[in-house]
Protein backbone atom coordinates (compact mmCIF):
# COMPACT_ATOMS: atom_id res chain seq x y z
CA UNK A 1 0.00 0.00 0.00
CA UNK A 2 1.48 3.36 -0.84
CA UNK A 3 1.21 6.28 1.69
CA UNK A 4 -1.34 7.95 -0.94
CA UNK A 5 -3.39 5.49 -0.52
CA UNK A 6 -3.02 5.06 3.47
CA UNK A 7 -3.43 8.61 3.58
CA UNK A 8 -6.91 8.44 1.78
CA UNK A 9 -8.03 5.34 4.13
CA UNK A 10 -6.70 7.61 7.48
CA UNK A 11 -8.98 10.40 5.72
CA UNK A 12 -11.88 8.09 5.09
CA UNK A 13 -11.29 7.03 8.89
CA UNK A 14 -11.49 10.43 10.21
CA UNK A 15 -14.59 10.74 8.93
CA UNK A 16 -16.62 8.41 10.54
CA UNK A 17 -15.83 9.84 13.84
CA UNK A 18 -18.03 12.33 15.69
CA UNK A 19 -17.36 15.89 14.52
CA UNK A 20 -14.21 15.31 12.04
CA UNK A 21 -16.10 14.65 8.62
CA UNK A 22 -15.01 17.65 8.00
CA UNK A 23 -11.80 17.42 9.00
CA UNK A 24 -8.39 18.65 7.64
CA UNK A 25 -5.11 17.73 8.44
CA UNK A 26 -1.87 18.74 8.17
CA UNK A 27 1.73 16.79 9.02
CA UNK A 28 3.18 17.34 12.20
CA UNK A 29 5.81 15.22 12.73
CA UNK A 30 7.82 11.89 11.54
CA UNK A 31 9.95 9.83 13.14
CA UNK A 32 12.85 6.93 13.01
CA UNK A 33 9.92 4.35 12.64
CA UNK A 34 7.25 3.68 10.08
CA UNK A 35 5.06 5.90 12.09
CA UNK A 36 3.89 9.47 10.72
CA UNK A 37 1.42 11.92 12.88
CA UNK A 38 -1.20 14.62 11.21
CA UNK A 39 -2.00 17.79 13.11
CA UNK A 40 -6.55 17.72 12.60
CA UNK A 41 -8.81 20.47 12.68
CA UNK A 42 -12.27 19.47 12.86
CA UNK A 43 -13.70 22.72 10.82
CA UNK A 44 -12.27 22.81 7.36
CA UNK A 45 -11.54 25.94 5.86
CA UNK A 46 -8.57 28.20 4.43
CA UNK A 47 -7.99 29.43 8.72
CA UNK A 48 -7.39 26.89 10.89
CA UNK A 49 -7.96 27.54 14.64
CA UNK A 50 -9.55 25.60 17.23
CA UNK A 51 -8.77 22.73 18.93
CA UNK A 52 -6.28 20.44 17.47
CA UNK A 53 -5.83 16.82 17.99
CA UNK A 54 -3.11 14.35 16.36
CA UNK A 55 -3.95 11.62 14.72
CA UNK A 56 -0.52 8.86 14.57
CA UNK A 57 -0.21 6.26 11.34
CA UNK A 58 1.23 3.22 12.47
CA UNK A 59 0.91 0.72 9.47
CA UNK A 60 -0.21 -2.53 11.43
CA UNK A 61 2.48 -4.85 9.02
CA UNK A 62 5.25 -2.96 10.04
CA UNK A 63 4.10 -1.49 14.10
CA UNK A 64 2.21 -2.51 16.71
CA UNK A 65 0.64 0.50 18.43
CA UNK A 66 -0.56 -1.83 21.30
CA UNK A 67 2.11 -0.68 23.52
CA UNK A 68 1.64 3.01 22.73
CA UNK A 69 -1.54 2.63 24.18
CA UNK A 70 -0.32 0.56 27.13
CA UNK A 71 2.26 2.91 28.16
CA UNK A 72 0.39 5.99 27.17
CA UNK A 73 -2.31 5.34 29.87
CA UNK A 74 0.15 3.48 32.32
CA UNK A 75 2.26 7.08 32.34
CA UNK A 76 -0.94 9.17 32.00
CA UNK A 77 -2.28 6.98 35.46
CA UNK A 78 1.05 7.57 36.93
CA UNK A 79 0.59 11.84 36.57
CA UNK A 80 3.22 11.95 33.68
CA UNK A 81 1.68 14.19 30.67
CA UNK A 82 1.25 11.93 27.70
CA UNK A 83 -1.36 12.19 24.46
CA UNK A 84 -4.96 10.57 25.78
CA UNK A 85 -6.33 8.20 23.54
CA UNK A 86 -9.08 9.36 21.83
CA UNK A 87 -10.02 7.33 19.38
CA UNK A 88 -8.56 3.81 17.75
CA UNK A 89 -8.17 1.26 15.29
CA UNK A 90 -5.55 -1.07 15.76
CA UNK A 91 -6.64 -3.23 12.51
CA UNK A 92 -5.49 -0.24 10.62
CA UNK A 93 -3.30 1.04 12.70
CA UNK A 94 -4.85 4.48 13.21
CA UNK A 95 -4.65 6.56 16.51
CA UNK A 96 -6.58 9.98 17.38
CA UNK A 97 -4.84 11.33 20.32
CA UNK A 98 -4.91 14.86 22.27
CA UNK A 99 -2.32 17.46 21.13
CA UNK A 100 0.37 18.22 23.11
CA UNK A 101 1.51 21.14 20.91
CA UNK A 102 3.90 22.10 18.26
CA UNK A 103 7.17 23.23 20.62
CA UNK A 104 9.67 20.25 21.18
CA UNK A 105 12.34 20.62 23.74
CA UNK A 106 15.18 20.98 21.07
CA UNK A 107 13.30 24.62 19.91
CA UNK A 108 12.70 25.83 22.77
CA UNK A 109 16.71 25.07 24.99
CA UNK A 110 18.90 27.70 25.08
CA UNK A 111 20.52 28.99 28.02
CA UNK A 112 18.20 31.07 29.29
CA UNK A 113 15.91 28.08 29.28
CA UNK A 114 18.09 25.11 29.92
CA UNK A 115 17.40 25.06 33.96
CA UNK A 116 13.51 25.47 33.79
CA UNK A 117 13.35 22.95 31.25
CA UNK A 118 15.77 20.38 32.41
CA UNK A 119 14.52 20.72 35.89
CA UNK A 120 10.88 19.70 34.67
CA UNK A 121 12.45 16.47 32.78
CA UNK A 122 13.92 15.41 35.45
CA UNK A 123 11.29 16.09 37.84
CA UNK A 124 9.27 14.01 35.54
CA UNK A 125 11.64 11.29 35.31
CA UNK A 126 11.87 10.83 38.89
CA UNK A 127 7.98 10.77 38.97
CA UNK A 128 8.60 7.74 36.36
CA UNK A 129 11.52 5.82 37.94
CA UNK A 130 9.18 5.90 41.27
CA UNK A 131 6.27 4.98 40.05
CA UNK A 132 6.45 1.03 40.07
CA UNK A 133 5.64 1.21 36.30
CA UNK A 134 8.66 -1.36 35.44
CA UNK A 135 6.19 -4.43 36.19
CA UNK A 136 5.08 -6.39 33.03
CA UNK A 137 7.56 -4.77 30.73
CA UNK A 138 10.12 -6.03 28.50
CA UNK A 139 13.77 -6.37 30.33
CA UNK A 140 16.84 -4.29 28.91
CA UNK A 141 19.04 -7.60 28.84
CA UNK A 142 22.56 -8.22 27.85
CA UNK A 143 21.39 -9.23 24.26
CA UNK A 144 19.56 -6.51 23.72
CA UNK A 145 22.74 -4.41 25.02
CA UNK A 146 24.99 -6.45 22.62
CA UNK A 147 22.90 -6.34 19.86
CA UNK A 148 22.15 -2.29 20.53
CA UNK A 149 26.11 -1.88 20.24
CA UNK A 150 26.55 -4.09 17.03
CA UNK A 151 24.93 -1.20 15.19
CA UNK A 152 28.23 0.81 15.96
CA UNK A 153 30.65 -1.84 13.84
CA UNK A 154 27.80 -3.23 11.42
CA UNK A 155 26.25 0.17 9.91
CA UNK A 156 28.76 2.60 10.63
CA UNK A 157 32.08 1.84 10.43
CA UNK A 158 31.91 -1.15 8.19
CA UNK A 159 28.58 0.15 5.82
CA UNK A 160 29.09 3.88 5.84
CA UNK A 161 32.29 4.23 6.54
CA UNK A 162 33.44 1.52 4.65
CA UNK A 163 36.23 0.14 7.20
CA UNK A 164 37.39 -3.09 7.70
CA UNK A 165 37.93 -4.54 11.12
CA UNK A 166 40.67 -6.32 11.96
CA UNK A 167 40.46 -9.47 14.28
CA UNK A 168 42.04 -7.43 17.34
CA UNK A 169 39.71 -4.57 16.92
CA UNK A 170 36.57 -6.76 17.03
CA UNK A 171 37.99 -8.34 20.24
CA UNK A 172 38.67 -4.96 21.75
CA UNK A 173 35.08 -3.75 20.95
CA UNK A 174 33.79 -6.99 22.21
CA UNK A 175 35.39 -6.65 26.19
CA UNK A 176 34.62 -2.98 25.61
CA UNK A 177 30.62 -4.13 24.86
CA UNK A 178 30.75 -6.42 27.31
CA UNK A 179 31.90 -4.01 29.86
CA UNK A 180 29.26 -1.17 29.04
CA UNK A 181 26.86 -3.99 29.20
CA UNK A 182 27.85 -5.00 33.01
CA UNK A 183 27.66 -1.67 33.30
CA UNK A 184 24.12 -0.98 32.77
CA UNK A 185 22.67 -4.43 34.07
CA UNK A 186 24.48 -3.69 37.89
CA UNK A 187 22.38 -0.36 38.45
CA UNK A 188 19.38 -0.08 39.89
CA UNK A 189 16.50 -1.08 37.43
CA UNK A 190 13.93 0.65 36.77
CA UNK A 191 11.00 1.99 34.05
CA UNK A 192 13.20 3.23 31.16
CA UNK A 193 11.51 5.55 28.63
CA UNK A 194 14.47 4.73 26.06
CA UNK A 195 14.27 8.10 24.32
CA UNK A 196 14.38 10.76 26.85
CA UNK A 197 15.41 13.66 24.64
CA UNK A 198 14.86 16.88 23.55
CA UNK A 199 12.95 16.14 20.69
CA UNK A 200 10.41 13.76 22.23
CA UNK A 201 10.06 16.26 24.90
CA UNK A 202 7.32 18.95 24.21
CA UNK A 203 6.98 22.39 26.23
CA UNK A 204 3.58 22.57 28.05
CA UNK A 205 2.53 25.61 29.52
CA UNK A 206 1.20 23.36 32.53
CA UNK A 207 2.02 20.19 33.44
CA UNK A 208 5.88 20.50 31.18
CA UNK A 209 7.00 18.46 29.80
CA UNK A 210 4.56 16.56 27.16
CA UNK A 211 5.93 13.01 26.96
CA UNK A 212 6.15 11.62 23.26
CA UNK A 213 7.90 8.28 22.04
CA UNK A 214 7.54 6.07 24.89
CA UNK A 215 6.21 2.91 23.60
CA UNK A 216 9.77 1.66 23.48
CA UNK A 217 9.76 1.66 27.45
CA UNK A 218 11.81 -1.46 29.02
CA UNK A 219 13.10 -2.09 32.52
CA UNK A 220 16.83 -1.03 32.41
CA UNK A 221 19.59 1.10 34.17
CA UNK A 222 18.29 3.96 36.18
CA UNK A 223 21.32 6.62 34.57
CA UNK A 224 19.87 5.75 30.31
CA UNK A 225 17.06 8.04 30.44
CA UNK A 226 19.07 10.23 32.37
CA UNK A 227 21.77 10.55 29.93
CA UNK A 228 19.73 10.57 27.38
CA UNK A 229 18.48 13.76 28.59
CA UNK A 230 21.84 15.51 29.50
CA UNK A 231 23.80 13.92 26.96
CA UNK A 232 21.33 14.49 24.17
CA UNK A 233 22.06 12.85 20.53
CA UNK A 234 20.78 16.77 19.36
CA UNK A 235 21.92 19.07 21.36
CA UNK A 236 25.53 19.63 23.50
CA UNK A 237 26.03 21.52 26.96
CA UNK A 238 29.55 22.16 28.52
CA UNK A 239 30.80 19.24 30.95
CA UNK A 240 30.62 21.01 33.90
CA UNK A 241 27.02 22.07 33.46
CA UNK A 242 26.09 18.28 32.62
CA UNK A 243 27.92 16.82 35.44
CA UNK A 244 26.11 19.58 37.74
CA UNK A 245 22.64 18.60 36.27
CA UNK A 246 23.51 14.52 36.54
CA UNK A 247 24.51 15.11 40.27
CA UNK A 248 21.47 16.96 41.21
CA UNK A 249 19.57 14.28 39.84
CA UNK A 250 21.29 11.13 42.22
CA UNK A 251 20.69 13.74 45.09
CA UNK A 252 16.31 13.77 44.00
CA UNK A 253 17.00 9.96 43.29
CA UNK A 254 18.46 9.63 46.64
CA UNK A 255 15.60 11.35 48.21
CA UNK A 256 13.05 9.85 46.38
CA UNK A 257 13.94 6.08 47.04
CA UNK A 258 15.14 5.35 43.24
CA UNK A 259 18.38 4.24 44.28
CA UNK A 260 19.33 3.20 48.17
CA UNK A 261 19.57 5.89 50.16
CA UNK A 262 23.70 7.09 50.86
CA UNK A 263 24.83 3.83 49.19
CA UNK A 264 25.79 5.14 45.72
CA UNK A 265 28.97 7.20 46.23
CA UNK A 266 28.89 10.18 43.60
CA UNK A 267 31.88 8.55 41.65
CA UNK A 268 29.87 5.14 41.20
CA UNK A 269 27.44 7.38 40.00
CA UNK A 270 28.87 9.13 37.61
CA UNK A 271 30.65 6.29 35.68
CA UNK A 272 27.27 4.66 35.56
CA UNK A 273 25.81 7.82 34.04
CA UNK A 274 29.23 7.74 31.72
CA UNK A 275 29.70 4.35 31.01
CA UNK A 276 25.63 4.03 30.09
CA UNK A 277 25.91 7.29 27.27
CA UNK A 278 28.89 5.49 25.75
CA UNK A 279 26.55 2.25 25.32
CA UNK A 280 24.06 4.50 24.16
CA UNK A 281 25.63 6.30 21.48
CA UNK A 282 27.48 3.70 19.98
CA UNK A 283 23.95 2.37 19.14
CA UNK A 284 22.35 5.82 18.06
CA UNK A 285 25.58 6.36 15.79
CA UNK A 286 24.80 2.81 14.28
CA UNK A 287 20.88 3.41 13.95
CA UNK A 288 22.03 6.64 12.36
CA UNK A 289 23.60 5.31 9.49
CA UNK A 290 21.42 2.26 9.26
CA UNK A 291 18.47 5.09 8.55
CA UNK A 292 20.72 6.32 5.89
CA UNK A 293 21.39 2.67 4.16
CA UNK A 294 18.32 0.90 5.03
CA UNK A 295 16.05 3.01 5.31
CA UNK A 296 16.69 5.99 2.97
CA UNK A 297 16.91 8.70 5.74
CA UNK A 298 19.25 11.14 5.43
CA UNK A 299 18.70 13.87 7.75
CA UNK A 300 20.39 11.87 10.70
CA UNK A 301 23.80 11.30 9.42
CA UNK A 302 24.47 14.92 10.36
CA UNK A 303 23.56 13.94 14.25
CA UNK A 304 26.69 11.18 14.11
CA UNK A 305 29.60 13.61 14.97
CA UNK A 306 28.02 14.76 18.33
CA UNK A 307 27.70 11.31 19.61
CA UNK A 308 30.98 10.17 18.66
CA UNK A 309 32.27 12.99 20.38
CA UNK A 310 30.95 11.51 23.31
CA UNK A 311 32.35 8.63 23.12
CA UNK A 312 35.73 9.56 22.55
CA UNK A 313 35.80 12.28 25.78
CA UNK A 314 34.26 9.13 27.91
CA UNK A 315 36.59 7.21 26.45
CA UNK A 316 39.48 9.15 27.70
CA UNK A 317 38.84 9.37 31.22
CA UNK A 318 38.42 5.49 31.45
CA UNK A 319 41.69 3.48 30.33
CA UNK A 320 39.64 0.65 29.79
CA UNK A 321 37.88 2.37 26.79
CA UNK A 322 40.70 3.76 25.32
CA UNK A 323 41.36 1.52 22.30
CA UNK A 324 37.34 2.27 22.16
CA UNK A 325 37.57 5.75 22.07
CA UNK A 326 40.71 5.33 19.30
CA UNK A 327 38.54 3.74 16.74
CA UNK A 328 35.65 6.27 17.46
CA UNK A 329 38.26 9.08 16.80
CA UNK A 330 39.62 7.24 12.95
CA UNK A 331 35.68 7.95 11.75
CA UNK A 332 36.19 11.03 9.78
CA UNK A 333 33.70 14.07 9.53
CA UNK A 334 34.20 13.55 5.59
CA UNK A 335 33.08 9.50 5.84
CA UNK A 336 29.71 10.88 7.56
CA UNK A 337 28.40 12.76 4.29
CA UNK A 338 25.08 12.26 2.90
Amino acid sequence: MTETDRLIDLKTWLATLPGFANCSLEPASADASFRRYFRVWKNEGVQKNGQTYIVMDAPPDKENSQPFINIANAFRDIGLNTPEILQQDLAQGFLLLSDLGQQVYLSALNDDSVEHLYANAMGALATLQSSGQAAGLPEYDHDLLMSEMALFPDWLLTQHCQIQLTDAQCESLHVAFELLAKNALQQPQVCVHRDYHSRNLMVYPSHNPGILDFQDAVVGAFTYDLVSLLRDCYIAWPQEKVIDWALGYRALADESGIIPAGDISEQQFLRWFDLMGVQRHLKAAGIFARLKHRDRKDGYLKDIPRTLNYVIEVSRRYPELAELGELASTVRIGQLAV
